[in-house]
């Protein structure tokens, strides 16, 4: 079933939020991927005692992990470059040093929580960790799965590549696991 068309009525921008992730390899084999958060207004204003022109960001934060083929975290480097409480939001930053030595596998988005819920880390770097460890994967996905040793990440990740379902039978055969009722 189709979902109902959304027509917008007469409306006026207020915020914008831009995520960018870009995945790098490295020279020495690890990959880098980066995850840059930026916040806008569509309208000057003042906040905190300062002064922020429309379109000028209100957050603007980086976030850096340096990956394994084994998925594991190498490096994480925060930086918070523009923030709304200078000397307090940027004080924490050091702490995203933590996913060091994490696995991105099942239960890293717990352990994630567990580190930096709350007042533990920042909002919006907290944020930025689930989108650049799916980059990290889309990043690294033909590579890993240039072997053909292993089962494909994607696959059972979502609907349309269940191992018993036709996509996986006709792209992933080696992988193709058809139910008892198939």
């Amino acid at each position: 079933m189709k979902p109902a068309s959304t027509t917008p009525t007469d409306r006026v921008p207020l915020h914008t939020r831009q995520i960018t992730l870009q995945g790098y390899r490295r020279a020495d084999g690890l990959y880098d991927i980066e995850g840059h958060l930026r916040d806008t207004k569509s309208y000057d204003r003042a906040s905190n005692g300062v002064f922020v022109k429309a379109g000028e960001p209100v957050h603007e934060m980086i976030l850096r992990l340096t990956v394994g083929r084994d998925m594991v975290i190498r490096d994480a480097r925060a930086e918070s470059v523009v923030v709304p409480y200078a000397g307090h939001c940027d004080s924490i930053t050091h702490t995203y040093e933590q996913l060091k030595g994490m696995k991105l596998a099942p239960g890293f988005t717990r352990q994630v929580k567990a580190l930096f819920g709350g007042v533990q880390g920042c909002t919006h770097l907290t944020e930025l960790i689930g989108a650049v460890a799916t980059a990290a994967f889309q990043t690294m996905s033909e590579e890993i799965n240039a072997s053909n040793t292993t089962k494909p990440f994607q696959l059972d990740g979502c609907h349309a590549l269940k191992t018993d379902g036709p996509l996986v039978r006709e792209f992933h055969p080696k992988w193709y696991r058809p139910t008892d009722d198939a």
